[in-house]
């Protein structure tokens, strides 16, 4: 199988920790493509009419995009059981929330990258930033008991979603008032799956 993926997206980060964490890095070969909005690679768009990242092309179907149903797939293959019975429409939740604050912070890079600076939006930007700010408050509160538990796709999908804030938008130390938060993530990332995946 072939993952194809670009930069340091937390979305292709996602399914790069599962692979380590389940033991199917090997099993899949990582492809870098072109995923700017202007411009995507022709290899990405033929499989993924939408030209965005992750897309997996499979030995055996067609080929899989957007990160959830990579995941779901992957965690299905290893029969890792990522996606709990027990606790599914939690774990899904919660990964969804992890997702959501993802495509904030993306959209806001975006905003500074692929605009003229005279056509951004500051109110646009921070009410990307709202939408983080307001899923942080709720996983610290809510959601936390949730991440001490049994590790499911939602931690990583939290995890993921977390250090990206930190590689992208350090300047909005999501970590002030929300200590439970910041504890468990630095426990997270310190684990091989982590490490290993890291952004340059």
């Amino acid at each position: 199988m072939k993952l194809l993926l670009a930069g340091p997206s937390p979305f292709v980060r996602k399914v790069r920790v599962l692979l380590h964490e389940t033991s199917q890095t090997k099993d899949v070969e990582m492809v870098p493509v072109t995923a700017s909005p202007y411009g995507p690679d022709a290899d990405l768009v033929a499989v993924n009419p939408t030209g965005k990242i992750p897309a997996l092309i499979r030995d055996d179907g067609p080929a899989l995009y957007d990160s959830r149903v990579i995941c779901r797939f992957l965690d299905d293959r290893a029969q890792s059981n990522l996606y709990p019975a027990s606790r599914l429409w939690e774990t899904l939740t919660l990964e969804a929330t992890a997702d959501a604050m993802m495509d904030a912070a993306v959209l806001m890079v975006y905003e500074a990258r692929f605009k003229e600076p005279a056509k951004q939006s500051p109110d646009w930007i921070e009410g990307q930033w709202a939408k983080v700010d307001r899923a942080l408050d709720a996983v610290n509160t809510r959601w936390i008991s949730h991440l001490s538990s049994r590790l499911d796709m939602a931690h990583i999908a939290m995890a993921c979603a977390l250090s990206y804030l930190d590689f992208r938008h350090a300047d909005r130390e999501w970590r002030k008032n929300r200590d439970a938060l910041a504890k468990w993530h630095k426990t997270f990332a310190a684990r091989p799956s982590m490490t290993s995946t890291q952004p340059e």
